[in-house]
């Protein structure tokens, strides 16, 4: 985090107590939103004092990444316009982008996905000669991308929820709601060596943890964890900057569409409460609905 940043947050926290007379809850709440988007911002801008609207952009993709519910987010977005209508007040900056982050198009996004190839190179990243954790990795790489898993669901899997002898395994999606999803052949792999091979070394160190992927210190990895790894990897395999753990959910659906899955299939496998959340991805398999056409339309 910029010690500049830094310092404004801490600056803007005493101006809305001491000034503002907010209650405590809202205190504790901005400063929670704010040391979110400090943590973000160390990696995806390059001047918080000007940040661009594509930029911003990408914070909303991060926030919902971390699978924060559509209220989450609006809170988030509240801190933030504050917080820079702070800045604007002391001068430290001129810029009002964030005010426009209201704008409807900036939700609407057709999500981002990859090519098989792109997700093939992303999934090959961790290696065994430059890696120490890279068995760990790899399986949540081909976890993420054979479930279509949250990030949340992911650092939230139990070793109890899993069957590898029956190539799947139950994850505990939004509100708490429990869903069965299957494990291709390479995701097995994966989760069986990395289950022989490091996390006993690594659970060693805290014998009580529950959850499948751990950290060097045995205890469960936290989405903001995932996140910089993931990112790590992306890095690596040279793909799109803005390639997050969710573009591997958005991959997932759209690779099974693209296959002729079926959507109410696709909103099961993504535990969609609402078909309308996976209608989503049918706009992005264009080339195939294009083929479609020309095979069956008279004058296609």
């Amino acid at each position: 985090m910029s010690a500049a940043l830094r310092e404004d947050i801490d600056a803007f926290r005493h101006y809305i107590q001491a000034e503002r007379g907010l209650a405590d809850n809202t205190l504790l709440a901005y400063g929670r939103d704010l040391d979110r988007f400090a943590l973000w911002a160390a990696d995806g801008l390059d001047d918080y004092l000007a940040p661009t609207l594509r930029e911003l952009g990408r914070y909303i993709e991060f926030l919902r990444d971390e699978g924060l519910a559509p209220p989450s987010v609006a809170r988030h977005l509240v801190a933030l316009k504050v917080f820079y209508r702070f800045l604007k007040l002391e001068e430290r900056t001129s810029e009002s982008t964030v005010e426009l982050l209201a704008s409807p198009g900036l939700w609407q996004r057709i999500p981002q996905v990859l090519s098989p190839d792109a997700v093939n190179r992303l999934l090959d990243a961790p290696l065994g000669g430059a890696d120490r954790y890279f068995l760990r990795d790899r399986a949540i790489l081909e976890m993420m991308y054979a479930t279509g898993c949250r990030a949340s669901e992911v650092v939230g899997l139990k070793t109890a929820d899993l069957a590898l002898d029956g190539a799947f395994c139950k994850v505990s999606g939004k509100g708490s709601k429990q869903r069965l999803v299957q494990l291709g052949r390479p995701a097995v792999n994966a989760l069986r060596l990395y289950l022989e091979r490091l996390r006993p070394r690594l659970a060693a160190k805290a014998p009580d943890t529950a959850e499948v992927f751990v950290s060097k210190g045995g205890k469960a990895l936290s989405r903001e964890m995932l996140w910089v790894l993931v990112k790590k990897y992306v890095r690596r395999a040279g793909l799109n900057a803005r390639v997050s753990p969710h573009t591997l959910r958005h991959s997932f659906a759209t690779h099974l569409l693209a296959g002729g899955a079926d959507l109410r299939a696709v909103q099961e496998l993504l535990g969609h409460s609402s078909i309308q959340t996976t209608q989503q991805y049918t706009h992005v398999d264009r080339d195939r609905l294009r083929a479609i056409h020309r095979r069956f339309h008279p004058r296609g």
